[in-house]
């Protein structure tokens, strides 16, 4: 199973993981976020077009989070971290331990022995650490009574690294963004500005249409 968003690094991966012809079952959960409505409508478009054997339907699981995260800009749209803040700013308390949890619990009905996700080298947060991976994965096993692997084969790369990796992708399908304007990525908010310099990083040019630049796509 893939923990997949919508973005350029879970994107690649899906694909990464059919290239190395194992059986993907692509999940997305659904929490309540801002963005999610824009992000799983790029995301159905993104495998829609990666379609191939091996690759599952997608499976939207529901793990709403409103009840306990209170008043948090992820959930108003208020407040959004913008192109200036740091990488710390986008932290969602306690969102990697709430994903994989689930996601183990669902891939083990399937009889799926591991969940993946696109974490890359440089994250900053403590749920996206080596320890912290490796704990979960033994207390999912403990849990789910066989043994189970949580999986970041990007762990080592930076976004750099992927876009160049998943360069010959539809990654116009792709979405990352805070704020969305509609469907459009709002172009200004914290994803945003990550997304265009790693488009401008890589030598690549940036195919997305950001709302700030409407029918623009950006070249860095």
């Amino acid at each position: 199973m893939a923990l997949v968003s919508g973005g350029l690094d879970s994107a690649v991966l899906t694909w990464w993981l059919l290239e190395q012809e194992r059986v993907v079952v692509p999940a997305f959960v659904r929490e309540g976020l801002a963005w999610e409505e824009a992000e799983l409508h790029h995301l159905r478009r993104f495998l829609a077009a990666l379609a191939r054997p091996g690759l599952a339907e997608l499976v939207v699981i529901e793990l709403p989070v409103a009840d306990v995260v209170g008043d948090h800009w992820s959930l108003g749209g208020h407040a959004v971290p913008d192109d200036r803040s740091p990488d710390a700013a986008v932290y969602l308390p306690g969102r990697n331990l709430l994903l994989i949890a689930k996601a183990a619990l669902l891939a083990a009905r399937m009889d799926a022995r591991s969940v993946a996700l696109g974490l890359l080298a440089g994250n900053p947060f403590s749920d996206a650490t080596p320890t912290f991976l490796s704990t979960l994965a033994s207390a999912c096993s403990l849990a789910l009574e066989r043994p189970f692997q949580v999986l970041a084969p990007f762990s080592r790369m930076g976004k750099r690294d992927v876009l160049w990796l998943g360069a010959k992708l539809p990654l116009a399908l792709t979405f990352s963004c805070l704020a969305p304007s509609g469907l459009e990525p709002c172009g200004s908010c914290n994803k945003c500005a990550e997304r265009r310099r790693a488009f401008a990083g890589s030598g690549l040019d940036d195919p997305t249409s950001y709302a700030d630049r409407p029918g623009d796509p950006a070249t860095g």
